[in-house]
């Protein structure tokens, strides 16, 4: 049966980000779907003050379709999504930043569902809660603690954080690119800047995001770590990747290295391809469970499980 990738986009994203990596995945023969989390994509909140010219003031005070949105709606949905997909064959489940804790969600929840799990640069919580992974040392040197001008609004009274992503500040937008996209264009930045949208959920499900050996665990996984990522630093990836494979010892992640920022595998996601000596942006080969089987063993069948590449030596 064929393998499908399923996609689970990252914070204030949607699942327009993945189209150019679906499209490289599709012209290579695979089926992919991407999915738009509760409250994003067309159901996304965009209030009129969030245009130009902007009313601040406004677009603080303007309801949000995320307030309520919680860790177990995303969790709930995407296994719907995942039930559907599993129909027709393998499942493949790919998270991106954010997308990780709903990863480690469907994980913990329908682990007979899923033949692996993908997390790319993606939170992978097993020792703490996000927040507490936030006041660790490893997290210390994200980019991102350097963007908080971009939020709009009280969040406890938006029921969401709101971003003003629209924002015209340059130092505001030089903080956002170095975060983001420090090793794109500026017409890249941008463009891709106008792809998010301004309201995420408050949830990001506390203890329920962390991972569950009895379940989660049995499930084959991979980690992608993007060595340029300043968002997610790579020594928080190295945690995340040290702190599963001691939670399960004989299931450890297959570990994969890119050459990229934050989110520029996602705009090149053939970059390097053919050229000698460097990481590539190539599928990876590696064991997905045949069915009835859950567990590693003999059996497997070989087939793409990864979406972007290692360096030339595995890590």
């Amino acid at each position: 049966m064929t393998h499908t990738f399923v996609f689970v986009h990252g914070s204030n994203s949607n699942s327009f980000a993945w189209g150019p990596l679906q499209r490289e995945l599709t012209l290579r023969g695979h089926r992919t779907l991407a999915v738009d989390l509760p409250g994003h994509g067309f159901s996304a909140g965009f209030s009129p003050a969030y245009q130009a010219p902007q009313d601040l003031a406004a677009l603080a005070a303007a309801p949000s379709t995320v307030a309520g949105v919680s860790f177990a709606d995303t969790v709930d949905h995407v296994v719907g999504v995942v039930r559907r997909v599993a129909e027709h064959g393998p499942v493949i489940l790919v998270g991106h930043s954010r997308g990780g804790l709903t990863l480690t969600g469907v994980g913990n929840a329908v682990p007979d569902l899923v033949d692996r799990l993908v997390y790319v640069s993606a939170w992978c919580c097993v020792d703490l809660t996000v927040g507490e992974y936030m006041a660790t040392p490893e997290y210390a040197t994200s980019a991102l603690n350097d963007t908080a001008g971009v939020l709009v609004g009280n969040p406890m009274e938006l029921g969401a954080l709101r971003m003003n992503w629209r924002t015209a500040d340059p130092t505001l937008l030089a903080a956002l690119k170095r975060a983001i996209l420090a090793d794109g264009t500026d017409q890249e930045f941008l463009a891709y800047l106008n792809t998010l949208e301004p309201d995420e959920s408050l949830d990001a499900g506390g203890s329920a995001s962390q991972a569950n050996a009895e379940t989660w665990g049995r499930v084959p996984r991979t980690y992608v770590r993007l060595t340029r990522d300043t968002s997610i630093p790579l020594a928080l990836q190295d945690r995340f990747i040290r702190e599963a494979d001691a939670l399960t010892p004989d299931n450890p992640f297959d570990v994969r290295s890119l050459d990229s920022g934050h989110v520029r595998f996602l705009i090149h996601p053939a970059e390097g391809r053919g050229r000698p000596g460097r990481s590539g942006s190539h599928l990876v080969t590696g064991p997905v469970r045949s069915r009835p089987t859950r567990r590693p063993g003999p059996g497997r069948r070989h087939v793409a499980v990864a979406v972007v590449a290692s360096s030339s030596d595995g890590h």
